[in-house]
């Protein structure tokens, strides 16, 4: 299988005609600095564009195409974050054949920055997953589950920090309750820990020790159940905090064409964003920096 082909074989110019752009900005003379974050979620695999017998999604997604708009985007702006909200693995053969050695080595190629996992991330076991890291070329968080006895300890890390022109962003993971989602023996003697406790110690650490200007949530609990009342959803999360800016989630398949805007339990506004799932859609959020590191943003959910 010629790997490398699914990121050459694609048009630069179909990437830019699916970019809309940004509004002019004189970043020298304001010292604005301009961070911007793609994110994907619940690719499940899926290396491939749909056919265009497909009744749904036909021509869309694709990792070539994915990765021709990260790198036209990383083109216009060098501070970028790609990060994954979780489920990279299972939904097509190349996951039965490779058990996940493809997603992780193109994913590399694509230079993601940061993962959380996902429940279906743990379809080959906590060693399958373990057996394939050595493929990855980036890391995963995970805050709320404990790894302590298991081969993933000290490996899968709570938070990540990265510096991008003196911004600096924290990043932390959280994962969805197995019960129901995941065998024991897939994920062994992993501890599931309360996902609002542990991300008021998370953004304690972040914000008040680490002084990051920026936090953001992966998650993998999914955007709402609107059935299911006193189920930890990205909704609740952002509504039971306090200090995340960005919610970037996976789990439920939600297509949002922009973030949701929740407000927090300081008032405060957490963007809470979703792009669906199997890499139809690229997010992108940008955050603008004034002097005194207050921000607005942008966002849009770009199809690919």
């Amino acid at each position: 299988m010629k790997r490398r082909e699914f990121i050459k074989n694609t048009t630069a110019s179909a990437a830019l005609l699916a970019l809309p752009s940004l509004p002019l900005m004189s970043f020298a003379t304001n010292n604005i600095k301009h961070l911007t974050i793609l994110h994907t979620n619940d690719v499940h695999s899926h290396i491939d564009p749909f056919p265009a017998t497909d009744a749904r999604n036909a021509n869309m997604g694709g990792v070539s195409r994915r990765a021709s708009l990260i790198e036209t985007i990383r083109k216009e702006n060098s501070n970028v974050l790609l990060l994954d909200a979780g489920d990279v693995f299972q939904g097509t053969p190349y996951f039965n054949y490779f058990g996940g050695e493809l997603e992780f080595k193109l994913m590399s190629m694509m230079k993601y920055d940061l993962c959380t996992m996902g429940n279906h991330d743990f379809d080959n076991g906590i060693d399958g997953f373990y057996s394939q890291l050595h493929n990855a070329s980036f890391d995963f968080v995970s805050a709320n589950y404990d790894f302590k006895n298991t081969v993933l300890n000290t490996i899968v890390k709570p938070y990540k920090i990265f510096n991008k022109n003196g911004i600096k962003i924290g990043v932390f993971g959280l994962g969805i309750a197995f019960e129901g989602l995941v065998d024991k023996k897939n994920y062994k003697e992993t501890v599931y820990l309360n996902p609002i406790e542990i991300s008021q110690e998370m953004t304690r650490i972040l914000k008040q020790e680490q002084k990051c200007d920026l936090i953001i949530c992966l998650s993998h609990l999914g955007y709402e159940y609107k059935k299911e009342e006193n189920k930890i959803s990205d909704l609740k999360l952002a509504a039971l905090t306090k200090d995340i800016d960005l919610i970037i989630g996976g789990h439920t398949h939600t297509f949002l064409d922009k973030p949701t805007v929740v407000k927090n339990l300081d008032g405060k506004d957490v963007l809470v964003n979703q792009v669906g799932c199997y890499g139809i859609n690229l997010g992108r959020i940008d955050f603008y920096f004034d002097n005194d590191k207050s921000k607005s943003h942008q966002a849009r959910s770009i199809i690919v």
